[in-house]
């Protein structure tokens, strides 16, 4: 029965078939996976480049808050009535106009 088996298989012919599978399971996780966590970094980091005073944002944390002053690094919020605190930029989730059209 072994034998059977084993003159049914072709060990040459299998191998170009494999390596077509795997490529094409590369490129699947390519355009599915990668791809769209690049353009989200991408996204993320030009929203974090354009935010500009009097902006309403969200902080990675939840908080929300008006943007009063930016800095190189950090951006100082207004969360509450004259409660000021300042944040690094990177920590700046999404803008809170956009959150509420999702």
């Amino acid at each position: 029965m072994l034998n059977v088996i084993l003159a049914q298989s072709n060990p040459t012919g299998g191998a170009g078939g494999q390596l077509l599978f795997f490529g094409a399971i590369i490129l699947i996780f390519y355009f599915f996976m990668i791809r769209p966590q690049q353009k989200k970094q991408k996204d993320q980091k030009k929203f974090i480049e354009e935010i500009q005073k009097g902006d309403k944002v969200v902080t990675v944390g939840g908080l929300h808050g008006k943007v009063l002053a930016l800095d190189d690094a950090t951006v100082t919020l207004e969360v509450d009535r004259g409660v000021k605190m300042t944040f690094e930029k990177s920590s700046i989730s999404l803008e809170a106009s956009k959150r509420n059209e999702k």
